[in-house]
């Protein structure tokens, strides 16, 4: 790779003469926001607790409500941010979302009731958005034929932040206290903001032709996307991807206790759930990379597979080592995922509205993220635990064959290249 400051003179478009640059930039910020943004976890109930919450029941709702409301906001207004990103520019969206979350993450530390810490929280969420932001400049600025790794090594960055701040969670507040946590959240996420302004290039956008005003003004967008129909599968996978990869998450420490890990059991799930993020990070570049050479369509598929054949594997483990050994490989499956479909998505939908499509990626992938665990804990409830392993496994099977049958047709442009060749899953 060259020099991130320096533009690609191998690259004709002006737009994506920075994305090297642009790369670095917005997967340093990813994993800086993210840090600061997950680094609540691991202390929020005894924030909670501080609030005036009394009562293990009400705790665990409270914290539950705060922790969610910042998927709520995100979820409804990253549609709006895309298109907003479309016409203004992404990089106005990530100095936006880097500067909103530094306001908002500071005034956590100075809330003085749970209705005030949800409100804030609801906030973050209307106001944040920045690895979604670098996720879709990322996919709009990098060449075609290198977008499913570059948004390989996003999400490496996205996935070690998400796995860094519970980390640093569990100790920093013991030193600083936890309102003052919230300060230097906000300070960190602020040196993004900077970076973010000082540091990422985009070029001036074109003066946009006035276009006429119609009631399908939507409509005109998804009728210019390639293969809509692909495109709305591809979106829902990535929600049916969150939605079965988190629907195991609430459970995995009574799991472990199950198998006889008694002591230390959420220690030992944290570095479970830890080992299946490390396998992500390891692989998102490196699936990423194979995906731009041999097509995505092709490892959406392979991956989505192995993923369900691994979950239903974890169904049958008789101890912690065999699961420790099928969480490593389920997060090796999954790394390449995303990026993959995030990449497959780019290349069919029109230039001019990746910020709109890609965005209601983001809403349905924060959908998966927040359903996930309820339904996971339902059926862990009613049918048993092993049986969210099996529920998970045949919605990622599923999701594999409904990807097969759709991407298979072709009609579509070849994701490695330029020319107007079918997509197809054989050889």
């Amino acid at each position: 790779m060259t020099t991130p400051d320096v533009e690609d003179p191998s690259v004709a478009d002006p737009e994506q003469r920075f994305w090297r640059r642009n790369l670095a930039v917005g997967t340093a910020g990813s994993f800086t926001t993210l840090v600061a943004m997950t680094l609540l976890v691991p202390f929020l109930p005894e924030y909670v607790r501080q609030l005036g919450v009394d009562g293990p029941g009400a705790v665990v709702r409270w914290s539950g409500i705060a922790y969610g409301a910042t998927f709520l906001t995100a979820a409804l207004t990253a549609p709006l941010w895309g298109a907003l990103g479309d016409r203004f520019g992404r990089k106005s969206m990530l100095v936006r979302a880097s500067l909103g979350m530094a306001v908002a993450m500071t005034l956590l530390g100075f809330v003085q009731s749970v209705e005030q810490l949800v409100a804030v929280r609801l906030l973050v969420g209307l106001l944040g958005g920045y690895s979604s932001g670098a996720t879709i400049l990322v996919a709009a600025q990098t060449p075609k034929d290198r977008s499913a790794w570059a948004l390989g090594v996003l999400s490496s960055g996205i996935l070690a932040g998400n796995v860094v701040g519970p980390l640093v969670g569990g100790f920093v507040p013991a030193w600083v206290g936890i309102r003052p946590t919230f300060v230097v959240c906000g300070a960190v996420i602020f040196l993004a903001f900077l970076a973010t302004t000082f540091l990422l290039r985009e070029p001036p956008r074109a003066a946009r032709r006035a276009r006429p005003r119609d009631a399908g003004r939507r409509a005109s967008v998804w009728s210019q996307v390639q293969r809509p129909g692909a495109v709305v599968v591809l979106l829902a996978t990535s929600s049916l991807l969150l939605f079965s990869t988190m629907s195991i998450e609430p459970i995995v420490t009574v799991y472990v206790e199950d198998l006889g890990q008694l002591s230390h059991a959420a220690g030992v799930a944290g570095i479970l759930v830890a080992l299946t993020a490390v396998g992500s990070v390891v692989a998102a570049p490196r699936v990423g990379r194979l995906a731009d050479r041999v097509g995505h369509a092709r490892v959406v598929v392979a991956c989505l597979a192995a993923a369900g054949v691994l979950a239903l594997a974890q169904a049958a483990v008789t101890n912690v080592w065999q699961l420790g050994v099928l969480r490593v490989l389920l997060g090796l499956s999954l790394g390449g995922l995303l990026p993959s479909i995030t990449a497959a998505v780019r290349h069919l939908a029109p230039p001019d509205a990746v910020g709109r499509v890609l965005g209601l990626g983001v809403s349905a992938q924060y959908v998966g993220q927040v359903t996930g665990p309820v339904l996971g804990g339902l059926v862990a409830a009613q049918a048993g635990l092993r049986a969210v392993f099996v529920a998970t496994a045949v919605v990622l099977l599923a999701a594999a064959a409904m990807n097969f049958v759709v991407l298979r047709r072709g009609g579509a442009r070849n994701p490695s290249t330029e020319s107007p060749e079918p997509v197809t899953l054989g050889p």
